[in-house]
């Protein structure tokens, strides 16, 4: 695009672009006279024209150099940001220029080149593979006749550097400039009217072509530099009448036929060029060598600079975007009422938000997120990568004291936590909690969503089901039983080349190996990749496990407590010839798979995980993995959903993480890393994780912060510890609770005396938390039959005993609002300097980590081994595993391994009775005493509350 500038007020100029002059134009331009000048000579068109001035590429190489001066700013302050220009090209369009300025300010190209013909649908998936790309921050389209209005309006507004989606276009007339881009050929015009002193308030110019919606655009610009603006069509009767009227001429379109040169004024300046026609430049001219040749090198030139500069923008903006800020989150309102109504009532007076709307609200894309109805999503774990420099949130651990039989409510405490932070606060919060089992559902404690106004909804497809992640543990889990079996059946049936031809087949007239088994050859050391050239004895080293039937570790699941399934003879049909052995079904939760969901980092992880799971020893006493067994690949397969964490909402609208609910005595009782992780770059660095560990702090902290933290390198800035006057009372003295009977009359009538000996646990736990360097709050969930004094005993003895502070809460009665003075002392306790720190090397010998554990944390005397708990030590240590950290498993309800011991026993010994193994998930897990891996259903379950309405379909009963 070149401009003569006239010396005079009102000198003519006529800036030539790149489609079909008008005829008349054409003739004037090889005609025009040479007249005063200020800087260029005259533009003269064709053969012998003298070169052209340097006010085009002056323009073009200022923006070329502020455009790399400001992405070099951006990559100062975010070393790993590297956007991306994508040009799609269709036509024979030369789109070097585009490619070389944006290499030239140190824009990332993707260069997509398809056939001339090519389908709008196929236009369509590279356009929506583009718009997923977090990389590419523009996007330019060809300007041809292919380009239908579906292509460009499927380009996301963000990425529209071009500037010709409607929804661009739309922001643009409406003055919404901070969202939005001007058109290229647009800002060219500006520019070159600026250069020529035009843009001047009264001045008058006139649009002529076909009143498309971005000669709109253009006249809304102009308007906006002070200058008066009509537009017309060529049709229009009185258009030598407009054009004689006004100072510039903007010509869009060509002319028809029939208007000749008689129609332009010597007195005007006339602007042409096609807006159809302009993204790409010629290829006789290079902007970083010297000026260009002709009108078209310099339009195409002004106008892919100006793509540049909207590519830039584009990723400035998107950068501030990624950088973190308060969500824009609206809350639910809460309306409580007395007497506090069921669970299950208070879920179905709230009607939650689309999860797509609370998604958008704390930062999550459309493409982020897979949809399992209006009520839950889960959360793809690209949002990592997106978000890998994002700074992480604050990291709080809700733990507790030693419960009693009902629980003390930590789950609540959590919801009414983030609650109070979100909904009242303003801050960032995310909640991340276990998903329940369907055993306790249905069997004794009911739903797990929270309790009264803290709690996360819809509750019923909280408690039943969710998005399927247990099943596909109870799939994959009982996969791998099945295989186990199956290899021994045919292993015992078949001579090594029989077994070895069928491990290994001939199909159409080839055989190879699987990957899986080309990785277990090379475990064994062969080399070899062609299964012919194996010799006898290396065919009998790979096709046979010799799994030793004995040490049979990994069993059956099923996610429903039937106590009848505790011990079980398999094999007893005559079809398994005699293979008959003893064994027993696990709750789907204590699945070591569940485990492994729970501590994983990533799908490559998991995968990885899954194959060293440790299922048996062989005859040798080596271990056999689920790698060897070749099922590890098909249990990634079953897994590859569950991976990911659900998104579901508080009673107020605050966003919670649902994922993974390892059995708390056995495994680590904590919900998912990954959970943990995607939270704590969706808050940000002024924002709150809220996470929980199961069980009393002896419990279900120190393996929170011995197993999931070393697993995760994660470090929480603060415990808060839950606590119950009823809790207390039971650990000073009180009778016992049993869950399905009446609480007796000490627990709900005032005894400060019982409250005072109880609180000698609730010190301990402090002191166990003190163990890792991490300031205590103590949350004291408070019940409608506590009394003002012993709320305030409770507080008095756990500040004297160290706690940072401690607090009543009444989440339960009023939601966030009465977990407001929790909030405060959270938020205060954060800023406090902690010093975490582990409470054992790894390194040590198993027994002593055993036992540095038993005496720091239960405070027992010392710990005896059975002869077979040793036998297993010894084993584990010479398989290569004694650096694993330890899982004890042992009763929740008491710091001993006795139940009946309340408040804090001493003097005992703490006898270990086994030890195993759980190798996926990384963890060497002791059994103190007797541990039930399989529930059972008591005289009166909850299921004889639980109904459906056949009408309405709702669920009654479920809490």
């Amino acid at each position: 695009m070149w401009m003569l500038r006239s010396a005079r007020s009102r000198g003519a100029m006529v800036v030539a672009g790149a489609g079909e002059l008008p005829p008349g134009l054409r003739g004037f331009v090889q005609r025009l006279p040479a007249i005063g000048m200020k800087e260029e000579p005259v533009l003269r068109s064709g053969p012998g024209s003298p070169p052209p001035g340097t006010g085009v590429m002056r323009s073009v190489r200022q923006i070329i150099l502020s455009c790399k001066t400001e992405l070099a700013a951006l990559q100062k302050c975010e070393p790993q940001f590297h956007p991306g220009l994508a040009i799609v090209q269709i036509t024979d369009d030369d789109m070097l220029e585009v490619k070389k300025m944006a290499e030239e300010v140190g824009l990332r190209v993707v260069h997509i080149c398809l056939p001339e013909g090519t389908a709008t649908e196929k236009l369509l998936d590279e356009i929506m593979k583009l718009n997923e790309d977090p990389k590419i921050r523009g996007l330019v389209l060809p300007r041809s006749p292919v380009m239908s209005d579906e292509a460009i309006n499927a380009v996301i507004p963000e990425k529209d550097v071009d500037g010709i989606t409607d929804v661009n276009l739309g922001r643009l007339v409406r003055g919404n400039f901070n969202e939005c881009f001007v058109p290229p050929t647009a800002s060219a015009v500006i520019e070159l009217l600026e250069q020529a002193d035009l843009c001047t308030l009264g001045r008058k110019v006139l649009i002529v072509g076909d009143n498309s919606s971005q000669e709109t655009v253009l006249q809304k610009l102009l308007q906006m530099e002070g200058m008066t603006v009509v537009s017309c069509q060529w049709q229009n009767r009185n258009i030598m009448e407009l054009l004689h009227k006004n100072d510039v001429i903007v010509v869009t379109s060509p002319a028809p036929e029939g208007l000749g040169e008689e129609w332009i004024n010597s007195d005007r300046t006339i602007i042409t060029y096609n807006l159809s026609d302009l993204s790409s430049c010629s290829k006789r001219q290079d902007f970083q060598q010297g000026e260009p040749r002709s009108p078209h090198d310099g339009i195409g030139l002004l106008t892919a600079a100006m793509q540049i500069k909207n590519t830039v923008e584009s990723s400035t903006r998107w950068l501030k975007q990624e950088q973190h800020k308060t969500w824009n989150l609206r809350p639910l309102k809460l309306q409580p009422t007395l007497p506090v109504p069921s669970d299950i009532e208070i879920s179905r007076t709230q009607t939650p938000k689309a999860i797509g709307v609370l998604a958008k609200e704390i930062g999550l894309r459309p493409s982020e997120i897979e949809a399992y109805g209006s009520n839950k999503a889960k959360v793809k774990l690209s949002l990592l990568d997106r978000l890998k420099e994002q700074p992480d949130g604050k990291y709080v651990l809700v733990a507790g004291i030693t419960p009693t039989p009902l629980g003390e409510g930590k789950s609540a405490v959590t919801i009414g936590l983030v609650q109070a932070l979100t909904a009242h606060l303003g801050v960032n919060a995310f909640a991340c909690v276990r998903q329940p089992s369907q055993g306790p559902t249905f069997g004794v404690k009911g739903g797990a969503a929270g309790g009264g106004y803290a709690q996360v909804i819809p509750m019923e497809e909280f408690n039943l089901h969710l998005t399927g992640d247990i099943h596909a543990i109870t799939a994959a889990n009982n996969l791998l039983a099945a295989a186990i079996d199956a290899r021994i059946l045919h292993e015992g049936t078949q001579s090594d080349q029989a077994l070895y031809n069928r491990l290994v087949p001939t199909i159409n007239g080839k055989r190879k190996f699987s990957p899986i088994q080309l990785a277990r050859l090379t475990r064994l050391g062969i080399r070899k990749k062609i299964p012919d050239t194996l010799t006898p004895e290396e065919v009998s080293k790979f096709a046979r496990l010799d799994i030793d039937p004995s040490t049979i570790t990994w069993q059956r699941v099923v996610d429903t407590n039937d106590r009848f399934l505790r011990k079980m003879t398999i094999g007893l049909s005559s079809t398994e010839k005699g293979f008959v052995r003893e064994t027993h079904f696990d709750i789907a939760v204590a699945s070591e798979i569940m485990a492994i969901l729970a501590l994983t980092n990533s799908l490559a992880d998991m995968k990885a995980r899954l194959g060293n799971i440790v299922v048996a020893n062989d005859q040798r006493g080596e271990p056999v993995t689920a790698e060897d067994v070749g099922v590890s690949g098909a249990l990634a397969v079953l897994m590859k959903d569950a991976i990911k964490p659900t998104l579901m909402q508080t009673l107020e609208g605050t966003p919670v993480f649902v994922h993974a609910g390892p059995f708390a005595n056995i495994a680590h009782g904590s919900s998912s890393v990954l959970a943990d992780k995607l939270a704590l770059k969706l808050v940000g660095k002024d924002g709150f994780v809220v996470t929980e560990a199961g069980f009393g702090a002896d419990i279900g902290m120190e393996k929170f912060f011995n197993i999931k933290c070393r697993t995760s390198g994660l470090q929480p800035g603060v415990v808060v510890l839950v606590a119950t006057i009823r809790a207390l009372k039971m650990h000073g003295g009180g009778p016992n609770v049993t869950a399905g009977k009446p609480l007796s009359k000490e627990y709900t009538e005032e005894n400060l005396k019982l409250v005072a000996n109880g609180c000698s646990n609730l010190q301990k736990q402090i002191q166990i938390a003190e163990l890792f360097g991490i300031p205590v709050v103590v949350a004291l969930n408070v019940f409608k039959t506590d009394t003002e004094a012993e709320i305030d005993l409770a507080c008095q003895i756990a500040k004297r005993s160290g706690a940072y502070d401690a607090v009543p809460c009444h989440h339960w009665a009023i939601g966030g609002r009465g977990a407001l003075q929790l909030a405060e002392a959270v938020r205060q306790a954060t800023d406090q300097k902690s010093s975490f720190r582990y409470l054992y090397d790894l390194k040590m010998p198993i027994v002593e980590k055993i036992r540095t554990i038993a005496q720091k944390v239960y405070g027992a005397e010392d710990i005896v081994l059975s002869p077979q708990a040793q036998s297993k030590l010894d084993l584990y240590v010479s398989q290569g595993f004694g650096e694993l950290p330890i899982c004890m498993a042992k009763t929740h309800l008491s710091l001993s391994h006795q139940p009946e011991r309340k408040g804090v026993p001493s003097g005992f010994t703490l006898p270990i009775r086994d030890v195993r193994a759980s190798i996926g998930a990384g963890f060497i897990y002791p059994l103190v005493g007797t541990m039930s891996t399989m529930p059972g259903l008591p005289t009166r379950p909850c299921f004889y509350d639980i109904d459906l309405d056949s009408d309405t379909e709702q669920i009654r009963g479920l809490f």
